[in-house]
């Protein structure tokens, strides 16, 4: 990897600009909803926001220990989640980025994913200990530790309704949670190694696991 990222113009189909501004592995990128922010993670121990009409660096995000692991704009665009292997779940507000607003403790080994679901109340994590979490970014408290795999978690995604949650795990399932109450509603078997990612479509009716 080469420490950077690149935005590209489809119309001209040339290089806008690129971002140099990471010291590790660039390992997660995002869009706000406007797209005109781009919030990247890095093994530096930071996240970065850039503005993508100047390419102009807005703030930096850096108060985890170890390598950011996934990080993620809510559907406003004024929140950051940020996951790390330091074990910690970061959430940021950013009008004022000097300090987080609350950082989320309780997994005992490395978050992999971080997510929030499309109101922006609740943010998510899957950890290599095995366990998900749930949290809300009003009360900043865990709603549930989502237990029942039986090894260590890749990946954590809400559907549009925010009703269910789905996590992938290297014992070869995904399994499907009430977000209200955090019974385990499903859990999809088949295949034969570890799952790294899994997606619902727009409807929630359809889901893919690989």
């Amino acid at each position: 990897m080469d420490k950077t990222a690149i935005l590209w113009n489809l119309e001209t189909e040339q290089e806008q600009f690129s971002i140099d501004k990471h010291e590790g592995e660039i390992v997660s990128i995002s869009f706000n909803s406007d797209g005109d922010k781009i919030l990247t993670g890095s093994f530096d121990y930071t996240a970065r926001i850039f503005d993508t009409i100047s390419g102009d660096e807005i703030c930096c995000l850096s108060e985890h220990t170890r390598e950011i692991s996934a990080c993620q704009f809510n559907y406003s665009g004024m929140q950051v989640v940020t996951s790390s292997i330091d074990m910690t779940c970061k959430l940021w507000d950013l009008r004022n980025t000097s300090q987080s607003v609350k950082t989320f403790l309780g997994h005992t080994d490395e978050i992999m994913d971080c997510t929030f679901n499309l109101s922006g109340n609740k943010i998510a994590t899957a950890s290599t200990d095995g366990t998900a979490r749930i949290y809300d970014t009003k009360t900043l408290n865990t709603d549930f530790v989502l237990s029942g795999h039986s090894k260590e978690l890749s990946k954590v995604v809400f559907n549009a309704r925010g009703n269910l949650l789905m996590t992938a795990s290297s014992d070869n399932t995904c399994k499907l949670w009430d977000v209200e109450t955090g019974e385990c509603k499903q859990t999809l078997e088949g295949h034969k190694d570890e799952i790294f990612s899994c997606a619902f479509n727009y409807n929630g009716d359809t889901i893919i696991t690989a």
